[in-house]
């Protein structure tokens, strides 16, 4: 089988995920193989179809030819065959591992292989769907995790007229993304929605009960023996790399699939991409390098030269309400924690509800945080990423203008 050639074997791609199906919609003929019933989607916007403003099929990505509901299980490297849950063998001449990534279940009392009724992770669209369908107003909710996702699942929730309460076990909301400024905003924000926010709050286990169908959910366990009530418990507590079939094959695995800038992995005819790739020892987990990476591998496979060198990503959240008035946006680059030594210009605009940070070190923008109006943001982000001295007549005033960076 080693001497088909690459034209006669195609490029077969394990998950449907957004870094998959980018990759299909720029490289003709690529097989897809997915483990979801669902068309490709865009999984940034899951929670506003948990909140009920977009509907599955709004969040569909443009049309890709998937094989929807097949599991890839195997693969074999000697003769570049994959094998699947359904009995089909794929040969391929370039494999792409595009398997995305899993959610944390952290070890708690009471939640075992079989999550009780009642706790849902948030990953997926059928996570968004499930929970949906079981929220109900008055609902006692509790979110664990108060990450990226987890805001976004409890302002979803509240939305839906759920009785919310966020645990975060660090100091702050968002702590990969915010300073401690904007973090204290935007659990303003929450709780004037009615989200109750428990930081350093340490959740030891789940209290159930036994039902005719199993062990239902009834109450979030704390370290310090109090008990937070829930008909709803969700679990956003992170992600962690799906890299079991690329460890299986004898494939270099750490954290993630190890890659080098061509997406290429230790073996030359298998790439991987998005979530479950590490890339120069990094693990990106959004969406933004997902998609990169798909371009930059969308030119290798088209025999172009091309190298991913990394992406400096810039998260953005909105925070959406029937109500313009209850809407918040935010978006977070770089590190917006300052080193000894960093200048920091802060300015805030209560009357606008704006809030806006950076941090310069060496002449260089090293990171920032905005809150509220984004004008900035797109000044600032171009600065970033450029990582070039800043001139010297740009003062730092001017990069927190609306016209900064213009």
């Amino acid at each position: 089988m080693r001497k088909k050639t690459e034209s006669a074997a195609p490029v077969v791609v394990i998950g449907a995920g957004m870094a998959g199906a980018r990759l299909a919609a720029r490289v003709p003929g690529v097989t897809v193989v997915g483990e979801e019933r669902h068309a490709p989607y865009n999984r940034v916007l899951l929670a506003d179809v948990l909140a009920g403003r977009y509907a599955p099929d709004v969040i569909a990505l443009p049309a890709t030819e998937v094989r929807r509901g097949v599991r890839a299980v195997r693969i074999d490297r000697a003769d570049r065959l994959v094998h699947c849950d359904d009995g089909s063998v794929l040969h391929y001449g370039r494999l792409v591992l595009a398997t995305g990534s899993n959610p944390v279940l952290p070890p708690l009392r009471g939640l075992g292989a079989t999550l009780p009724d009642g706790v849902h992770p948030f990953r997926t669209l059928d996570d968004a769907l499930a929970l949906r369908a079981a929220v109900r107003p008055g609902a006692r909710a509790v979110v664990i995790g108060g990450g990226l996702l987890g805001v976004s699942a409890a302002r979803a929730l509240a939305e839906c007229g759920a009785q919310v309460v966020l645990a975060q076990q660090s100091e702050h909301l968002m702590e990969r993304q915010l300073d401690p400024e904007a973090a204290a905003l935007l659990r303003v924000h929450l709780e004037a929605l009615g989200v109750e926010v428990h930081t350093e709050c340490r959740v030891r286990g789940l209290r159930c009960t036994t039902t005719a169908t199993g062990e239902s959910v009834r109450a979030v366990q704390l370290s310090d023996g109090y008990e937070l009530a829930a008909d709803l418990t969700v679990l956003a507590c992170g992600v962690r790399p799906r890299t079991g079939l690329a460890r299986a094959a004898g494939l270099d695995v750490r954290k993630g699939i190890v890659v080098d800038d061509e997406l290429r992995t230790s073996d030359p005819y298998i790439h991987a991409l998005g979530d479950c790739a590490e890339h120069r020892s990094t693990l990106y987990g959004l969406a933004g390098p997902a998609l990169e990476q798909a371009d930059v591998l969308a030119e290798v496979l088209a025999g172009r030269p091309a190298r991913y060198e990394g992406t400096r990503a810039l998260t953005r959240l909105t925070l959406r309400s029937p109500d313009p008035v209850h809407a918040l946006d935010l978006a977070a680059f770089g590190e917006a924690r300052p080193l000894p030594g960093d200048d920091v210009i802060r300015l805030s605009d209560a009357t606008r509800g704006a809030y806006r940070t950076v941090v310069l070190r060496d002449g260089r923008l090293a990171g920032g945080v905005l809150l509220g109006d984004l004008g900035a943001v797109a000044g600032l982000a171009r600065t970033w990423q450029d990582d070039e001295p800043l001139p010297p007549a740009m003062s730092l005033l001017h990069l927190l203008t609306d016209d900064g960076g213009h």
